[in-house]
């Protein structure tokens, strides 16, 4: 199910943009769809065929996610196993300070070496119903004041049902769009796209390395954008919205740690409206890399940041739980598959 899909079916009962804003604010709010304005009915601002089938698209939404299981970290976070209709199931994460980051898409198709989702492929879009589901049920457990699309997928490769959950959530979701970070490995569509957007994202850009070769080789499936050139676009993205870059920096040991990379990221990025998320290696996501030692990691930010550019160490939520993305869906559909058999044999 779409936002547009709802958007079309309450019209065509008659229920006019004030309507549609109305259901679709007490959905986000995690309130039932026919929630009353204080000392207000229902039957007094919305149309009788409406208030008629609320129950019934309550249901449809009801069945498009449930939490398959929470795993709460020591950082204040929590991991949330997600179950599509379709029993596929997806990451998100409740994050510090209200936080919450959504995947886009079952499995990725951009293969980035250091993730697990990329080591699945792509399975399938989510709907812009299903992102929006993940965003419900957060709000459930905590308030949600901010949302990362950063979870299980690439929203460049799934552009019309981000772009439309982007919309509702700036909108009738109330979110700053500041608060709403579009993390991308970097698409031409998305800077042609989101300027003309009536609720304008924020930016996060996986850059990783200066070196084009060596991201090419780590992002084996993105496009084939030079870190100069991606740098340019975010810029000028930057100067258009009027809030700065995220750009993304996976420190992996011994491959993008170096001086000479740090001084080719300095120079890339000094005088840019710009900030660099140092993101150590979660080790437990795969063995073929590592995480640099904890000083080497603090000597990184110190020397970046006192150069000029704005520089943040960003751990990866819920460590402690093994649950970089994709591992718990990973663990999950192994425990499925190791059942199934189980069953067959028995």
């Amino acid at each position: 199910m779409r936002i547009s899909d709802i958007h079309q079916t309450l019209g065509q009962l008659g229920a006019l943009p004030v309507h549609r804003e109305r259901v679709l604010r007490a959905w986000l709010q995690a309130k039932p769809l026919d929630a009353c304005r204080k000392r207000q009915q229902a039957e007094n601002f919305l149309p009788v065929a409406v208030r008629g089938y609320l129950p019934q698209l309550a249901q449809q939404l009801e069945q498009l996610a449930h939490i398959h299981s929470q795993h709460p970290g020591s950082d204040g976070s929590m991991r949330l196993l997600v179950q599509l209709a379709d029993g596929q199931m997806v990451e998100s994460v409740l994050l510090p300070r209200d936080g919450l980051c959504v995947s886009t898409q079952v499995g990725c198709a951009v293969a980035c070496r250091f993730c697990m989702t990329g080591k699945s492929g792509l399975i399938r879009q989510l709907t812009s119903g299903e992102i929006i589901a993940q965003v419900v049920l957060a709000r459930r457990l905590r308030p949600v004041k901010k949302v990362v699309f950063m979870g299980m997928g690439e929203p460049a490769h799934n552009l019309a049902n981000v772009l439309e959950a982007i919309d509702l959530l700036g909108t009738d979701g109330r979110i700053g769009h500041k608060n709403l970070v579009f993390s991308t490995v970097g698409d031409r569509r998305v800077f042609e796209l989101l300027p003309q957007q009536r609720v304008k994202p924020a930016l996060a850009l996986s850059l990783h390395t200066t070196n084009a070769a060596l991201r090419q080789h780590l992002l084996p499936k993105a496009p084939p954008i030079a870190p100069q050139e991606l740098v340019e676009l975010g810029e000028a993205y930057a100067h258009q919205v009027g809030y700065p870059i995220q750009y993304q920096w996976t420190l992996l040991k011994g491959i993008n740690d170096s001086q000479d990379e740090l001084d080719e990221a300095l120079r890339l990025l000094k005088g840019k409206y710009a900030i660099l998320n140092i993101i150590p290696f979660n080790s437990l996501e795969g063995d073929s890399y590592q995480r640099p030692d904890p000083q080497r990691i603090i000597e990184i930010l110190k020397y970046v940041h006192s150069r000029g550019v704005l520089t943040k160490i960003r751990n990866s939520a819920g460590q402690d739980v093994d649950g970089g993305c994709g591992q718990l869906r990973a663990r999950a559909e192994q425990a499925i598959d190791a059942s199934r058999l189980h069953s067959r044999h028995s």
